[in-house]
C-alpha cells in the first residue's frame, strides 16, 4: 500500500524543508517532494525522522520509582544496582514480555521508533539456563513485534563481577554465560531478528568489568562489524577499580587493547577525560548518553559541551522515557556545568533542539546499525509534534522543537509511525491501555515487595 504525508515543516539530513510530500510504500520511504501543495493528503505541520534509543534494559522498567528511598547515608549507582539485582532475580519469562511491551509502548510515544536492547537477563532465577538459552530474548523480541518499535537486540556477555575475572555474585546469577553458551545465545538472537523486518542483532559484553581481556578479543572476533556496544567509564570506583588492576583507566585501557571503530558504542563514558574523549572521536564510535539515567543514579556529567564526536541518547534503566525530557536533561546538564545557555548549539545550527536532534538520530543510526532519516529507501520511521501544545510556536520549526524540549507541559508526541504502520495517533499508542493493564498486574507484586 502506497501512502503520501503532507508536511508544512520536515526534517531534512540538511536541515528543515517546507511542504514536503513524503511518500511510502512496504514500509520505505519512496518518495520526497519538497513545495508541494499536498492536496488529498493526510496533513501535519511538523514532521521528524523518529530517533533511535541506543540503549535500553527493558526489564528495568518494572521497578521505576522504587528505588527513591534512602537505604543508607551514601547511596549510589552501587546501592542502587543490589535493589536491581533483588528485582530481576524474581521476574519469569511472561513477566519480561509485559514488561518490555510497556516500556517499548512508551518509548513510542515519547517519540523513539526503534530500540538497541542491551539485553543481559538470560536464565531462570536459579540462574539454570532455559531449555531455550534465547527464551527471554524472544521475549524482547516478540515485545517489539507487538508495539511495532524497531528492534536492535543486543545480547551481552557477562562472566565476572570485576576487573581481572573475579566470579560472579549471587546476584548476577541470572546474566552470566561462558564463551560457548553465549555462541549458542547469540546465533538463536540471530536467528530471531533474521525473522523480523528491519530487526539488527550485535554484541554487548557487559563492560570490562564483566570480562577478561581473552575474552574479549574473542567477542569482537565473532561479532565482525555488527554492533558493538560496552558500559565504560560510568563510574568513579569503576575507574579506581581499573586501575588497581590494569594500572590504566577503562577507556585508555580499552583504546590500547582494542581496535575501536565506527560499530562501537561506548555507553556513558560518564568520566572520560579530555585526551579520551579526542581518541573516541578520533576512532568514529559513538557515545551514548542516558542522561536521565545518569542523572537519577548520580554518575556524573559528561564534558559535552566540546565534544566533536558522534552521541546518541538511550533511556537505559527506563525510569522515565521521553526523547524531549532526555535531550533537555542532557542540555541543561551542560549549562549547570558550564554555567552557559544553549551549549550543544554549534555553527551549524544554532537553534539547541534541532541541533540536539539531528546529532542523536545520526549517532543513534550508526549505534543501532539501522537508517534515521527522511531519505528514499530508509524506514518510514516519523514522528510528529502536538502542534495544539506547542500554540503559536508551531509555525516555526525551530522554535516549535525548541519548545517541545524546553517550555512545554504537554507531550511533544502526536503521531508515530514505523516502517510505515502508524501505531500512535494524539500521543496514544493503538494498544496502550491493554499493556498498561498487563504492566500493573505485573509489577504489583513488586510494590508490596519494595
Amino acid at each position: 500500500m502506497t501512502e503520501t504525508l503532507f508536511f508544512e515543516h520536515a526534517l531534512l539530513p540538511g536541515g528543515w524543508v517546507r511542504n514536503l510530500a513524503l511518500t511510502h510504500a512496504n514500509g520505505c520511504i519512496t518518495g520526497l517532494e519538497a513545495n508541494s501543495d499536498g492536496s488529498g493528503h493526510e496533513r501535519h505541520a511538523i514532521g521528524l525522522p523518529g530517533m533511535p534509543n541506543l540503549h535500553s534494559h527493558t526489564f528495568q522498567r518494572a521497578f521505576a520509582g522504587l528505588t527513591e528511598t534512602r537505604t543508607n547515608p551514601t547511596d549510589s549507582f552501587w546501592s542502587w544496582r543490589e535493589q536491581m539485582y533483588r528485582f530481576a532475580l524474581r521476574m519469569d519469562p511472561d513477566e519480561v514480555e509485559a514488561v518490555a511491551a510497556h516500556a517499548f509502548t512508551e518509548m513510542l510515544e515519547g517519540g523513539f521508533t526503534a530500540v538497541a536492547e542491551f539485553h543481559y537477563l538470560h536464565h531462570d532465577p536459579a540462574g539454570k539456563p532455559y531449555t531455550d538459552i534465547a527464551e527471554l530474548a524472544s521475549r524482547i523480541a516478540a515485545a517489539a513485534a507487538a508495539t511495532g518499535i524497531d528492534l536492535t537486540l543486543l545480547p551481552v556477555f557477562y562472566a565476572h563481577s570485576n576487573f581481572g575475572g573475579l566470579p560472579p555474585t549471587q546476584g548476577q546469577r541470572r546474566f552470566i554465560c561462558d564463551l560457548s553458551q553465549f555462541e549458542q545465545l547469540f546465533a538463536k538472537c540471530q536467528a530471531i531478528t533474521a525473522a523480523m523486518p528491519g530487526a539488527v542483532t550485535g554484541i554487548a559484553p557487559h563492560s570490562l568489568r564483566a570480562v577478561t581481556p581473552d575474552e574479549l578479543k574473542k567477542l569482537m572476533t565473532l561479532a565482525g562489524d555488527i554492533p558493538f556496544h560496552i558500559h565504560i567509564a560510568e563510574q568513579v570506583k569503576e575507574i579506581e577499580d581499573c586501575v588497581a588492576w590494569s594500572a590504566s583507566r577503562p577507556i585508555d585501557w580499552l583504546f590500547d587493547h582494542a581496535d575501536v571503530g565506527r560499530n562501537w558504542c561506548l555507553i556513558h563514558a560518564t568520566h572520560a577525560n579530555q585526551t579520551e574523549r579526542a581518541a573516541i572521536a578520533k576512532s568514529g564510535a559513538v557515545i551514548g548518553f542516558c542522561p536521565l539515567t545518569e542523572a537519577n543514579l548520580g554518575d556524573g556529567i559528561f564534558h559535552a559541551y566540546d565534544y566533536l564526536g558522534g552521541f546518541g541518547i538511550g533511556t537505559d534503566s527506563n525510569v522515565l522515557i521521553n526523547v524531549a525530557q532526555e535531550m533537555r536533561q542532557l542540555e541543561t546538564t551542560q549549562r549547570l556545568a558550564r554555567q552557559q545557555r544553549n551549549v550543544m548549539a554549534d555553527s551549524r545550527c544554532n537553534a539547541t533542539a534541532a541541533a540536539l536532534y539531528q546529532r542523536g538520530l545520526d549517532g543513534g543510526a550508526q549505534a543501532l546499525g539501522q537508517i534515521a532519516r527522511f531519505a528514499i529507501g530508509a524506514p518510514a520511521n516519523i514522528v510528529t509534534l502536538n502542534t495544539e501544545a506547542l500554540g503559536p510556536a508551531a509555525a516555526d520549526p525551530d522554535t516549535a522543537l525548541n519548545q517541545a524540549v524546553f517550555a512545554s507541559r504537554a507531550p511533544a508526541v502526536d503521531c508515530v509511525w514505523v516502517r510505515g504502520n502508524k501505531l500512535v495517533t494524539a500521543g496514544r499508542h493503538r494498544d496502550a491501555e491493554a499493556n498498561r493493564r498487563r504492566f500493573n498486574h505485573t509489577v504489583a507484586e513488586f510494590f508490596l515487595y519494595k
